[in-house]
């Protein structure tokens, strides 16, 4: 497997303090997602892998969605850090 090279946006600090917000919670599955991506690469018929990657991308966008409808700010701060796409159905 590929390891990716995503250097973390939270700091170690504030992984220990703050880790069930929604920016950690966001950037954990970002991880991976990235992850995943990169072994569906190698593995293009892990089926299992697949629907994983499906539930955690659908996880990511209900916290997403989340964020936006709470703080716009934050959640375009966050999308840019991690350079991920800003949803359609906003």
């Amino acid at each position: 497997m590929v390891k990716n090279s995503f250097s973390s946006v939270i700091s170690q600090e504030e992984k220990k303090e703050n880790g069930g917000s929604v920016e950690f919670q966001v950037v954990s599955f970002t991880n991976k997602i990235r992850r995943l991506t990169s072994h569906l690469e190698l593995h293009k018929k892990d089926y299992l892998s697949q629907r994983g990657l499906r539930k955690i991308l659908g996880k990511r966008q209900r916290l997403l969605s989340y964020l936006s409808k709470k703080n716009k700010m934050r959640y375009k701060e966050l999308i840019n850090q991690l350079d991920i796409r800003e949803s359609k159905t906003q």
